[in-house]
């Protein structure tokens, strides 16, 4: 059998506050006191599957920083792990503050944003909207008022696209009675150019004192993650309508994320699972943690590897666009590392190693160190390589090997590798089908599984030319 999903433990740091956590700590001191073509990511209707030769997968995040809220950075990745940044400071709204960013892209071509107006101190009764061709240069649209009876503060918009076609924001709301119990209300776009919308409804069954609440809809059934305010946990609730009414599935710690969690957002995987990204503001992290079963249930949280402490409360786009990596079946290669280029992946007993290989090798050398490469088992975008005598590289216990094709499932999944495009010419990258983020890279010259640090050296190490084969 193959190994569990690998863990990341965050360390431990000490816990911080969210705006919402330090205001509600101190709300009995005045405030002077206190110092689409397609939509993916928000419908879950499209067929998962890694992205055809010619084409490339593209995650695009929007998020302000730890050390600023007047301005937002635009990140992307291939693999919805391994983000870098696009943008530095690419939108900066003329006035006020831009907090908990979301994006989409339109069917008109554009990406639009919505954001939170205001920082935690401020009454904040509108939300922002600007939109963009290329999700680097941004043209600020409008500051929207919440139609909403003493309103106190409108917060952490998030786009939804139903399957209908109707773009809607779901908003969270307090009023002046109460500035710290926010309810859910839906927003839905009465134009195509997006600046006129309905009256707020409440979204019924998920009740006051919820915030940051991501929806998602998966056949007829929609599925919203939205954070207690009083538990500072994110809770997961079920409805047959946008509006609901909604019930309430899972309280607690239910999905072993920990407390003090906030801003989920999900985005559909190659495989077909659901990423759920989450601001880690207790510890000062951002995380994500994955589902195959519907959400009932996820691995361990994982920190985001390069922007976990510096990016804060996102939603990531998902689109296929033209470019990426890609291999030629059908024929046999040599895999040559990009960053020890004499040496090459060498078949052994229980691993695959990176070993020197030259003309003056001996012919059982170069055989071993001489693949076929054919259509991924599990999906045949990706790809899977086979050995002389027929056997499959996977991964076992985060190690690579070549074993024989027991015909399941897991087996197929395990010798399954996306191409991801490589730092050095004439590369690529080879993430795991059921790990997403993980990728085959040398260690001590063996070839094995681990999560990309999003690092130069990570992608160095997991950098191979499929090159003229040796046997």
């Amino acid at each position: 059998m193959s190994e569990q999903f690998p863990h990341a433990v965050p360390h431990a740091l000490p816990r911080a506050f969210s705006r919402r956590g330090l205001l509600r700590a101190a709300a009995a001191l005045p405030l002077s006191a206190l110092a689409l073509t397609e939509l993916p990511g928000l419908l879950g209707s499209a067929e998962a599957a890694a992205p055809a030769t010619g084409y490339a997968d593209r995650y695009t995040i929007v998020a302000f920083t730890n050390s600023s809220d007047y301005t937002v950075n635009v990140y992307q990745a291939e693999d919805a792990t391994s983000f870098t940044l696009l943008q530095a400071s690419a939108y900066t709204p003329p006035s006020n503050r831009i907090r908990d960013a979301s994006v989409f892209k339109h069917t008109n071509g554009y990406y639009y944003l919505t954001y939170t107006t205001h920082t935690w101190e401020d009454t904040s009764t509108t939300i922002g909207f600007a939109r963009s061709t290329d999700r680097v240069n941004w043209t600020f649209l409008y500051d929207y008022t919440v139609p909403i009876t003493n309103l106190s503060r409108a917060w952490a918009p998030e786009w939804f696209v139903d399957s209908s076609g109707s773009v809607n924001v779901i908003v969270s709301c307090s009023t002046t009675d109460d500035e710290w119990i926010f309810t859910p209300y839906v927003l839905t776009a009465t134009n195509t150019a997006l600046t006129a919308w309905t009256a707020p409804t409440a979204l019924s069954g998920i009740g006051s004192n919820h915030i940051d609440t991501f929806i998602v809809k998966i056949g007829s059934t929609y599925h919203a993650f939205t954070k207690n305010e009083t538990t500072k946990y994110i809770e997961y609730a079920t409805a047959s309508s946008l509006t609901g009414t909604w019930t309430i599935q899972k309280t607690g710690d239910w999905a072993g994320w920990g407390s003090y969690r906030e801003g989920p957002s999900l985005v559909q995987l190659d495989n077909g699972g659901w990423r759920l990204f989450f601001d880690g503001y207790g510890d000062g992290t951002y995380l994500f943690s994955d589902s195959y079963d519907t959400f009932a249930t996820w691995t361990t949280p994982t920190v985001l590897p390069g922007i976990s402490g510096t990016a804060r409360h996102f939603t990531a786009v998902k689109e296929t666009v033209s470019g990426g990596a890609s291999l030629t079946t059908g024929i046999t290669r040599s895999f040559q590392s990009a960053n020890y280029p004499t040496r090459y992946w060498s078949e052994a007993t229980g691993a695959v190693n990176l070993s020197v290989i030259a003309s003056a090798s001996t012919t059982a050398a170069k055989t071993a160190a001489t693949f076929t490469v054919v259509a991924g088992l599990a999906d045949s975008n990706g790809y899977s390589f086979r050995d002389s005598a027929g056997n499959y590289l996977r991964h076992y216990n985060y190690v690579g090997r070549f074993d024989a094709n027991d015909g399941t499932t897991a087996f197929a999944k395990d010798a399954t590798f996306v191409a991801r495009t490589s730092p050095t010419s004439g590369a690529v990258r080879l993430e795991s089908y059921n790990y997403p983020g993980y990728y085959l890279r040398h260690y001590n010259y063996v070839l094995r599984l681990d999560l990309d640090a999003n690092t130069t050296l990570f992608r160095a190490d997991s950098s191979f030319a499929a090159v003229s084969p040796w046997g």
